[in-house]
């Protein structure tokens, strides 16, 4: 059972990104400030769930949810400042463009650099602990897949669309054969370790 919030009485925020592991396209962050009686049976870590729960959440917690915003940053920029920086940036700018400013945000993972001036807290696998980093983690992980799937029928090639640029066989493979694209991320290794 995922907890409603990790500090009682303020404005929470809980964060996710989606699409650190991938070797093409941006990484994708959400930010999402739910309601203190929010209730959803559904709601869990988006890797959890199925695609089709994924998107039947998401107009839920865009209608419920008190304020919501996504961050993007471009595979170009990635390469510029490395992968983790750029979560931690896309996660950044979600938060910054949130219509309600939370005071205290709950963060996925272990490492954030705080630019934002609002106090925080990183959580350990915090999308199968806490609802608004589950909430964060759906709303990037639809919107990064939507993403993928457009740039799929631009580049077919890649299978975008069914790997949604992660390193799969298949990817690798149509890297091998093909080359690479101006949404891959120059500085991953494009055809693993066998390269």
């Amino acid at each position: 059972m995922l907890l409603p919030y990790y500090k009682e009485g303020v404005i929470e925020c809980g964060c996710d990104e989606a699409g650190r592991g991938c070797l093409a396209g941006s990484v994708y962050a959400a930010a999402v400030i739910l309601p203190p009686d929010f209730k959803n049976e559904l709601l869990n870590d988006s890797k959890q769930l199925t695609e089709k729960q994924r998107y039947s959440l998401r107009p839920v917690i865009e209608a419920e949810a008190v304020a919501w915003a996504i961050g993007v940053v471009t595979a170009e920029e990635i390469d510029r400042m490395n992968i983790l920086k750029a979560s931690i940036v896309a996660m950044t700018r979600a938060i910054n463009a949130l219509k309600v400013k939370p005071e205290y945000l709950i963060i996925d993972g272990n490492r954030f650099y705080n630019t934002t001036g609002i106090p925080y807290n990183t959580i350990v696998k915090g999308d199968g602990k806490y609802m608004s980093i589950a909430a964060a983690s759906v709303l990037a992980k639809t919107y990064r897949d939507d993403y993928m799937k457009s740039l799929a029928s631009e580049y077919p090639q890649y299978g975008w669309d069914i790997n949604k640029g992660y390193p799969t066989k298949a990817h690798r493979e149509a890297i091998r054969r093909y080359g690479v694209s101006p949404y891959h991320r120059m500085t991953f290794n494009m055809l693993g370790k066998d390269s």
